[in-house]
């Protein structure tokens, strides 16, 4: 796992990155205007149903996906209906944790299922990805749910592509800070600066240099934990 969350230090960088994240796609849809005319919300918005669908009617959607993908399995969009699925399934009951915003273990164990047909999906459909569903599977990725930032870096790529927005690079370069792709790191950052309103330029980069060096001091923190324990050893 990245993230020991019981070591102080990795508390604190979680802490400031999901302070960020939630200020930007979530704040966003004022200081950055996402979120709008893309049929889905930010990354922190859960379930497409808005809390309207009841446990019965998600269930009834995943079942109903699960027999598209049984009929028809090589359809992309067979999968990624079942990829939002059984997102939404995730979100239910005892699979996550309100007062955390975080995933339970069972949760987390539905996020891999997720996981499983959003792959299958990106072999089927490569070329046209739904930035949509990519979202989703940011936050499936996310430290809170599959603790998988590579995976979370290469959702929100496909959302850059579709969807630019100076929210939405800021995210990919946080999570590919923390998946130790410094390079695409700071290409996403520099991105977000150009994107963001003039008035909110200085704040973006000072922000994501923030994120930055406390993901790196926790990497050396790690890097010198090991070292130690060699040694030790």
């Amino acid at each position: 796992m990245l993230f020991d969350l019981q070591s102080r230090g990795r508390r604190n960088v979680v802490k400031v990155i999901y302070l960020w994240l939630a200020i930007l796609m979530g704040g966003g849809l004022i200081l950055f205007g996402i979120g709008t005319g893309t049929g889905g919300g930010g990354l922190f918005d859960v379930f497409s149903g808005g809390g309207s669908s009841t446990s019965s009617q998600v269930s009834s959607a995943e079942k109903k996906a699960a027999r598209a993908v049984r009929l028809h399995p090589q359809d992309p969009q067979a999968w990624a209906d079942l990829a939002r699925a059984r997102y939404q399934t995730a979100g239910l009951g005892s699979n996550y944790d309100q007062a955390t915003n975080t995933f339970t273990t069972s949760g987390r164990a539905k996020l891999a299922t997720v996981a499983t047909a959003w792959q299958r999906y990106l072999k089927l459909d490569p070329n046209h990805p739904d930035a949509t569903l990519a979202r989703l599977m940011a936050t499936a990725y996310s430290e809170t749910g599959l603790n998988q930032p590579a995976q979370a870096a290469t959702a929100m790529e496909i959302v850059t592509e579709q969807q630019p927005s100076a929210a939405a690079y800021a995210t990919l370069a946080q999570y590919a800070y923390l998946a130790d792709q410094t390079r695409k790191g700071d290409l996403a950052a520099a991105k977000a600066v150009q994107l963001a309103p003039e008035a909110q330029k200085k704040l973006v980069r000072r922000q994501l240099a923030d994120v930055k060096r406390q993901v790196l001091q926790e990497q050396l923190q790690r890097a010198a934990q090991q070292s130690g324990a060699s040694a030790g050893g």
